[in-house]
């Protein structure tokens, strides 16, 4: 239907206070009539595109542009109906973004973000504590990622403040790592990714707790720093994974990072030592340290060496925790791994297909090269 436009003009009449001001004004009113008869005309046109304007319809695109969202702190966001230009403040956050193949929307992360390889290749923004607003603010982000345990909370009212969308994490367990990855899965975009990642994970920790089932569960220290003293709380994800690597810790603690008595662990006397690292030989190192530090040198599993060494993986609540979980459970459990003489027989006599298809090639160098690459692939 054609709009309708109304339009018209004020003429505000005044009294002047003397004939010369008013000889003055009607000198000046020919031009003036002309001045606004073209001024008219021009506001016709104007407030008949305006109204033309008002009248479209919003475009289908526009109003699918955000959309609102709850976060994991119980915070509403609104948030790009697609992300597309990401910052992690989290080095947990980067890696389940690479674990859910969305790492090419990552345009910045922490100074602290290296794992995957890749992810140390990102422009950096400053540290989690105390990131850099200014550069977060250069990268031209439509999603701040932030995690509740290790971001401030001042972090996210200055972004907010930005106008810089913040979507935050907050998994307390094992399983809250998982239900948050498919969250953040499916905020993304991306849920055929997160249910699939998620299904892994579970399938493997299933498979685990099978293994583990028929043994006691060993005593543990977990050492997050030795002088001073600092373990975890019974009530945070590491302690979680530590139970389904079938161990438990002997702090009973509800601080998440709590200082703990050397006196009191002499006297509880835990069966391994655990630590989280990247170089077992600096752990091998601290053990043997310890055989000579009074009130350490008391506790059996210095004297018998009996430590566990595992990846920093186990300290970020991201899908690379459940291989931490396995590796643990590995060497806390190695009875649980060991294959039987029987297994092993039918093993050697009825390999796999790949096996056997590799073995029949042997000769072939672009063969062997090729099987090198498939065991490459699924050791990532």
């Amino acid at each position: 239907m054609p709009q309708r436009v109304s339009w018209g003009f004020f003429v505000v009449n005044w009294q002047l206070g003397s004939v010369w001001q008013r000889s003055f004004v009607q000198g000046k009113l020919r031009f003036g009539y002309q001045y606004v008869a073209l001024t008219a005309l021009a506001l016709f046109f104007l407030g008949a595109g305006s109204a033309h304007a008002q009248s479209a319809p919003p475009s289908r695109d526009a109003a699918l542009a955000s959309r609102d969202v709850v976060d994991e702190t119980g915070r509403s966001v609104r948030i790009p109906q697609l992300a597309q230009r990401i910052v992690s403040l989290a080095p947990s956050l980067t890696e389940t973004l690479y674990a859910l193949g969305l790492q090419d929307r990552l345009v910045g992360d922490t100074d602290y973000c290296d794992y995957p390889e890749d992810a140390q290749k990102k422009p950096k923004v400053g540290g989690a504590i105390n990131p850099s607003f200014e550069e977060i603010a250069a990268l031209q982000p439509d999603l701040v990622l932030v995690i509740k345990s290790l971001n401030r909370y001042d972090t996210v009212r200055a972004l907010d403040g930005l106008g810089i969308p913040v979507y935050a994490t907050d998994p307390h367990t094992v399983h809250e790592i998982i239900s948050s990855t498919q969250r953040l899965a499916e905020i993304l975009g991306a849920p055929d990714a997160g249910n699939a990642l998620a299904a892994d994970m579970e399938r493997r920790l299933s498979d685990l707790k099978g293994r583990l089932a028929p043994l006691p569960p060993r005593t543990v220290l977990f050492i997050v720093w030795a002088e001073p003293l600092i373990s975890i709380g019974k009530d945070t994800f590491i302690a979680d994974a530590l139970r389904r690597a079938g161990a438990v810790s002997i702090v009973d603690s509800s601080q998440s990072w709590p200082q703990v008595n050397l006196e009191e662990v002499v006297k509880l006397q835990p069966e391994y030592l655990v630590f989280a690292t990247g170089h077992g030989e600096n752990v091998a190192h601290d053990i043997d340290t310890f055989s000579g530090v009074p009130g350490w040198r008391l506790l059996d599993a210095v004297h018998n060496r009996k430590f566990a060494v595992i990846s920093d993986a186990v300290n970020r609540p991201a899908p690379r925790i459940v291989s931490a979980i396995e590796d643990l459970a590995r060497q806390l459990h190695p009875e649980a791994f060991a294959e039987t003489p029987e297994k092993e027989k039918i093993k050697k006599e009825n390999p796999p297909v790949n096996e056997r298809s590799a073995a029949s090639s042997a000769s072939e160098p672009e063969n062997r090269e090729a099987a090198r690459e498939e065991a490459r692939a699924c050791a990532r």
